[in-house]
C-alpha cells in the first residue's frame, strides 16, 4: 500500500504544478506561493475540524527545527524559480531528481533525523544503476555554462527530502494532516517576506484580478494532501525508493498531462522516467526475492 501512496504522490505532485502554473502566470511567482499556501492553510484547517486527526501523541516539547519543513519547502520553490530559464526544463528535472537521489541514499544510509536505517544491499545495485542511467539520459545535453544553476538545481532536489523527512518527524508527534497543516502555516510568512522583498513588480500588487478558471486556486488543497501522503509514507518505506516512485508517478502523469494541452515533451524526459522506473522495479523485486530466499532457509537444528 505505502509504495503505492507513494506513486500517487507523485501523480497529485504533477497535477499540483500543473495548476500553480496556472496561478503563477495570473499573480506572478511570489503572489502565487502566498495564495498557494493560504489555500492551504484553510483547507488543512477545515480538514482538522471535520476528520478531528486523532493519530498524535499527548502534547510535548519538540525540537525547534521539526517546524522547519515548511520553510525548507518555500526554498524549494525558490531555487527552482531560479534555475528556471538558466537550464533546460529537463536539465531541471534530472539535476532535482539527482539532489534528491543523494540526499535519500545519505539519509537511508546512515538513519538521519530518527529514520530507520536502510544500509546498501547488493540485491538492489543494479536498480540503483538503472536509476542513475535514467538521470544521466535526461541530463544529455540538457545545460551548458554556468555552474551556479546547476548547483541550484541539485539543491532544490535536496530541500524537497528534507523537507517531507522533517514534516514527517513532526507528524509523528502530531499526526500526518496536523503536520501537514503546521507546514503550510510555517510556509506561509516565509513566502509573504519573499513577496515583499522580491514581488513588489507583480501582478497580484499591480492588477490583481480573481480568474475565472476556478481550478488554479486549489494547487495548495493538493499539496496538503501531497505532504499528508508524505507524512504517511516517509516512516515506512526506504527514502530513496520513495523518491524513485514519486518521481515514476510526477514523469508520467506529467507526459499525459503534455499530451493532453498538446504541449509535448522531450524524448529525453521520456526515456529517463522509463529507466527509473525499471530502477524502481528491480529494486523492489531484488527485496522481495531476498525477503522470499530469507524465508524459505532452512532452519538450524540447534539440538546438534
Amino acid at each position: 500500500m505505502y509504495n503505492f501512496l507513494s506513486l500517487l504522490a507523485g501523480v497529485i505532485i504533477s497535477l499540483m504544478i500543473a495548476l500553480n502554473g496556472g496561478l503563477t502566470a495570473q499573480y506572478g511567482v511570489f503572489g502565487a506561493a502566498v495564495i498557494i499556501h493560504i489555500v492551504g492553510v484553510l483547507f488543512a484547517f477545515l480538514l482538522l475540524q471535520f476528520l478531528r486527526d486523532s493519530s498524535h501523541k499527548p502534547a510535548e516539547k519538540l525540537p525547534w527545527w521539526l517546524y522547519t519543513g515548511g520553510i525548507i519547502g518555500v526554498l524549494t520553490t525558490a531555487f527552482s524559480n531560479f534555475a528556471y530559464g538558466k537550464i533546460s526544463i529537463t536539465g531541471i528535472i534530472a539535476l532535482g531528481l539527482l539532489g534528491q537521489a543523494m540526499a535519500s541514499l545519505v539519509i537511508d544510509w546512515l538513519g538521519l533525523f530518527g529514520m530507520t536505517a536502510y544500509p546498501p544491499k547488493k540485491h538492489t545495485l543494479a536498480g540503483l544503476i538503472l536509476a542513475f542511467l535514467g538521470i544521466v539520459v535526461m541530463l544529455n545535453h540538457s545545460f551548458y555554462g554556468t555552474a551556479f544553476p546547476v548547483l541550484i538545481s541539485l539543491l532544490s532536489g535536496i530541500t524537497i527530502v528534507l523537507s517531507r523527512t522533517v514534516n514527517a518527524g513532526l507528524s509523528n508527534h502530531t499526526g500526518a494532516l496536523k503536520g501537514s497543516f503546521i507546514n503550510h502555516l510555517t510556509g506561509l510568512p516565509v513566502t509573504l517576506i519573499f513577496l515583499f522583498l522580491f514581488g513588489r513588480n507583480e501582478a497580484v500588487f499591480k492588477s490583481f484580478n480573481f480568474s475565472p478558471h476556478v481550478w488554479i486556486y486549489l494547487g495548495g488543497t493538493l499539496g496538503v494532501i501531497t505532504v499528508l501522503l508524505f507524512n504517511v509514507t516517509v516512516p515506512t518505506i526506504p527514502s530513496f525508493r520513495l523518491t524513485l516512485l514519486s518521481f515514476t508517478g510526477q514523469i508520467f502523469t506529467g507526459i499525459i498531462l503534455d499530451l493532453i494541452t498538446r504541449k509535448g515533451f522531450t524524448m529525453a524526459t521520456f526515456s529517463g522516467g522509463l529507466l527509473v522506473a525499471a530502477g524502481v522495479g528491480i529494486s523492489m523485486a531484488g527485496e522481495r526475492f531476498a525477503l522470499l530466499f530469507r524465508n524459505k532457509s532452512p532452519i538450524p537444528d540447534e539440538t546438534l
